[in-house]
């Protein structure tokens, strides 16, 4: 222990006396000495910074400076790990006469491939001496200790765990509307590679539209957060680029991210897809994207006409796109007859442009006199039976 000498003069039968004496404890408790040593979490991940500090008023040894601990003879303060150490290690007092002591270190991993390049993104070395220059070899999993020996005899330890972190992906809405902006978080304290710096890594962003997608670098918030942040936007009217993704009403939007440090029982070399999902919306209303029109009968020339029995008519109508991007749609034509009966049934596949207007027409062969009910229906295809405009129905008699 490193103590301040004075001078105490004791008057014993003649004989004056030279006494140490310090602002330490004169004899330190033992069984419950006054040094807890703290760090500012109990698991850390592979390349974090750990902070220690080691409350110790009895080494507040110069009341009107800064005092250090750890680098005292028989005193010294280590971190290790079960393969490197750090020893001996100095912190410093916080401010003058505070008894606390404080100091970082690095954790800098081990060699590991975290990009998929083939070269390693760590840079392991074990150094420093303290309180901010440290650096200290870790494995994925296992942990490091940090001890101090307080007093002759008197050793405080305390530890802390290491561990790969399954990484977490966020879209910021469950639901995009055409025009918005969409914004990814990923959370990965593993990929804080070099807590002094901004690191970035990659997203995968697809659409049901566009399977092959896009991939953006997604830009890590603070030096030392681990949590990453990137934006892109729609297009329906351009193929896929940069931080652009070419996605229609009603997609799926995907976004993916390659997780290279995992946590056991996963094997070092590992790697899991982590996955989340949102959806594409228009703001127009689904069964408001397409208008459709009146029913009018024509012969084959166009020519407006009365549908007659065992003659080629052809039911014609218009639609039209309601919006600024392109539409899939299905067209259907059906003809019941008084009973209910389905007696004609046909359809049409096809794509409107943006706010395109398009004529479509079916024929229909009356075989008997009867009361018609014509109806045309406009879905987004015969598997997704979605409306995109209320269907339409006209009654006809035929004599």
């Amino acid at each position: 222990m490193v103590c301040s000498l004075i001078l105490v003069l004791v008057i014993s039968v003649g004989i004056i006396s030279i006494i140490p004496s310090s602002f330490a404890e004169d004899i330190p408790d033992y069984f419950n000495p006054s040094a807890p040593i703290s760090t500012d979490k109990d698991v850390y991940s592979w390349t974090d910074k750990v902070h220690i500090t080691v409350v110790a008023p009895s080494w507040n040894a110069n009341r009107n400076g800064i005092d250090s601990i750890g680098t005292q003879e028989r005193h010294f303060i280590r971190i290790y790990t079960g393969e490197h150490s750090l020893e001996p290690y100095k912190l410093t007092e916080t401010t003058p006469s505070s008894g606390v002591f404080t100091g970082e270190i690095t954790l800098t991993g081990f060699s590991h491939d975290v990009d998929g390049d083939g070269d390693p993104d760590t840079n392991p070395r074990t150094s420093g001496n303290g309180p901010t220059n440290g650096f200290l070899e870790v494995e994925r999993d296992g942990g490091l200790t940090i001890s101090f020996e307080f007093a002759d005899g008197v050793i405080l330890t305390t530890s802390a765990m290491i561990s790969w972190n399954v990484g977490k992906i966020i879209f910021d809405k469950p639901e995009f509307l055409v025009g918005e902006t969409a914004k990814i978080q990923v959370v990965d304290p593993d990929m804080n590679l070099n807590p002094e710096t901004i690191d970035r890594i990659e997203v995968e962003v697809s659409s049901d539209s566009d399977m092959a997608g896009i991939i953006v670098n997604a830009i890590e918030t603070d030096d030392d957060s681990g949590i990453f942040e990137t934006v892109f936007s729609f297009t329906q009217s351009s193929v896929s680029s940069g931080n652009r993704l070419f996605a229609v009403p009603d997609d799926s939007v995907y976004a993916k991210y390659e997780d290279k440090t995992i946590p056991s029982p996963y094997a070092i070399r590992d790697s899991l897809d982590i996955q989340i999902e949102s959806k594409l919306e228009s703001e127009v209303m689904s069964i408001q994207r397409i208008s459709i029109e009146d029913i009018l009968f024509t012969d084959g020339f166009g020519i407006p006409t009365k549908p007659m029995v065992n003659e080629t008519s052809q039911i014609v109508n218009r639609i039209s796109n309601n919006q600024n991007h392109d539409q899939s749609f299905v067209y259907l034509t059906q003809v019941k007859d008084e009973s209910g009966s389905v007696v004609s049934l046909s359809w049409i596949q096809g794509e409107l442009t943006s706010n395109q207007s398009l004529q479509l027409s079916q024929s229909w062969v009356p075989k008997v006199e009867n009361n018609y009910f014509i109806e045309t229906f406009v879905w987004k295809s015969l598997n997704d039976r979605v409306p995109l405009s209320p269907h339409s129905m006209l009654s006809y008699v035929i004599e």
